[in-house]
């Protein structure tokens, strides 16, 4: 598994509320997952990758296409993902992972909560 293990793991996708913990990583995952049916990825724009020797972090443009639960046709998607990972027993292990739709300049009305 490329998570760690520790209870100290968090997850920031875009469907869902920050999940900290291991359970409740594992959880918000699955439930982002039954959203998505099908799909592939169709690139990566590396934006900047840092690594010391116990930490990392990249920050990409995810693209996909994927069938959106309920939909017949496959959708290009874009994420902004920022992933922290840590060396834990001398292996990379994902720590922290935060994935949002913001991949274009947004007006500031955008951060009003609704």
């Amino acid at each position: 598994m490329i998570f760690s293990q520790r209870d100290d793991v968090s997850l920031a996708n875009p469907l869902g509320p920050v999940a900290l913990g291991r359970k409740a990583v594992e959880e918000a995952g699955r439930r982002a997952a039954s959203y998505l049916r099908d799909g592939e990825h169709t690139g990566f724009e590396n934006i900047v990758k840092v690594e010391t020797p116990a930490m990392a972090f990249i920050v990409w443009v995810e693209r996909a296409r994927v069938r959106l639960d309920g939909r017949q046709n496959l959708v290009p998607t874009a994420l902004r993902v920022t992933t922290i990972f840590r060396k834990e027993e001398g292996v990379w292990k994902m720590v922290h992972r935060h994935a949002d739709p913001i991949v274009s300049i947004q007006p500031v009305e955008s951060i009003i909560e609704k």
